[in-house]
């Protein structure tokens, strides 16, 4: 037996729960040290607490081997107008880099695929920075095509304020 056929017996993926809360906490932390981007992370075990398990805004798998945490991947539906079908975004995916490898990220999208096909989604698609050659790399090799003519658009921060500060035609929230 190979050692990743070995270790992917050893893996178990899960979908998180409320208790869950501080592991998906540090592994958003430990990505956003990843990425260079520590001071963006907002986020507190609270926050995480009422926005994914209590409110149900995203979904969060987590993977574990021989029953430590070693990696998540959090994700939410959107839809598809030209497909007239849900889609599966995933926002984040994870792995610790000492368990990198082993082909648990492999796993983790393998597991969101099955999970798109059940739910009958069209499309399962997510962002990669572009420094980050070996998660491109690893994805092509999957079979994900770069949607290189799109380009991603953002409004956050006081921007968001600013934009929801302005007149709506016929806005009924407050």
């Amino acid at each position: 037996m190979n050692q990743e056929k070995d270790d992917h017996e050893k893996l178990n993926i899960r979908i998180a729960n409320e208790a869950d809360s501080g592991i998906v906490l540090g592994f958003i932390k430990d990505l956003a040290e990843f990425e260079k981007l520590a001071k963006e992370v907002r986020a507190t075990d609270e926050i995480i607490r009422e926005n994914v398990f209590r409110k149900k805004y995203a979904e969060v798998l987590i993977a574990e081997y021989k029953d430590l945490p070693v990696g998540f991947a959090l994700y939410f539906h959107n839809f598809s107008t030209f497909l007239g079908r849900p889609g599966i975004y995933l926002e984040d995916l994870y792995i610790r880099s000492e368990f990198r490898g082993k082909g648990f990220g492999k796993q983790l999208l393998i597991y969101l695929a099955k999970l798109a096909r059940q739910r009958e989604c069209g499309r399962v698609e997510w962002a990669v920075l572009d420094w980050n050659e070996k998660a491109i790399s690893f994805y092509k090799s999957l079979g994900a095509i770069q949607l290189n003519d799109w380009i991603v658009n953002r409004v956050t921060g006081s921007a968001l304020e600013n934009l929801a500060d302005e007149p709506c035609a016929s806005w009924i929230g407050e």
